[in-house]
């Protein structure tokens, strides 16, 4: 799109460029607090990065003028499949949620987690988002995917002062008993600040990140809880999205699943 491209990270310099800009946004932009090899590195780095795939969108350059030698990193995701969970440690959110019973009543279903979603700022524009939604829709198209988990914050640590987004959340868009997931005991922070009557649904999606709103819009349901990440400075709820509830008017921009996978242009980035 333009300059723009949405590709997988192809090499370990790419992903250290990914986790570069998830450092400059979590920790030099927001809240998070970086422990010394974070501060050393100027990475934002864990254990999970290693069997993560990591979405990225780059630019390379304005095409009427030179076009930069090493494309930069302006946006990125990273995806986990179930098969690579099941080799390893799991989910990154069995953290926070206990998802693991939901999995296990589900097994035909093939998860995917997203997570670490970030875009540098000044691309922060409708065009980038749909950029990364497009990557991230042709992969689980690709890989058989049938339910995206993972968290999405909040800023700051005080769940209060998001009690009319959160009490909504609670009440009009918590997962039904066949998808509930919840937060860890030890964990858990009660949605349910307010009534229903109170909570004005204008301003609760007014104060609504981004984000979250795209993921509800999609048709997502909310987890049991919120959670406080303290690391990184956020109030944490769990998004459960099953592929099949996916609004259908978005399959006219996105394709259906079971459409034919589109490829990616190695030149232009454009979805064919």
């Amino acid at each position: 799109m333009g300059s723009l491209e949405v590709r997988l990270a192809r090499k370990k310099s790419e992903i250290r460029r990914a986790q570069r800009l998830r450092y400059k946004v979590f920790y030099e932009e927001m809240a998070a607090t970086p422990n010394a090899l974070a501060m050393l590195s100027r990475r934002d780095e864990d254990a999970y990065d290693a069997i993560f795939d990591h979405l990225l969108v780059v630019d390379h350059g304005d095409p009427n003028k030179k076009a930069w030698r090493r494309p930069k990193v302006v946006g990125t995701y990273r995806v986990l499949r179930q098969d690579i969970a099941n080799e390893n440690d799991g989910f990154y959110t069995q953290g926070e949620y206990d998802i693991a019973p939901l999995i296990q009543s589900k097994p035909g279903c093939n998860f995917m987690e997203l997570g670490r979603s970030c875009v540098l700022k000044p691309y922060r524009n409708r065009r980038t988002v749909e950029l990364l939604w497009h990557g991230i829709w042709s992969y689980v198209r690709q890989h058989g995917g049938d339910v995206m988990i993972g968290c999405a914050s909040f800023p700051g640590v005080d769940p209060a002062s998001h009690a009319m987004a959160l009490s909504f959340l609670h009440h009009t868009a918590q997962a039904p008993e066949e998808w509930h997931v919840r937060a860890h005991d030890h964990l858990r922070v009660d949605m349910n600040m307010m009534p229903k009557e109170a909570v004005n649904m204008r301003a609760a999606l007014k104060a609504m990140p981004p984000l979250i709103k795209g993921y509800l819009r999609l048709g997502a349901y909310i987890g049991d809880g919120a959670v406080i990440d303290r690391q990184f400075g956020t109030t944490d709820v769990l998004i459960v999205l099953p592929v099949e509830h996916i609004n259908s008017r978005y399959f006219t921009h996105f394709g259906a699943p079971d459409d034919v996978v589109p490829t990616l242009s190695p030149e232009f980035g454009k979805l064919n």
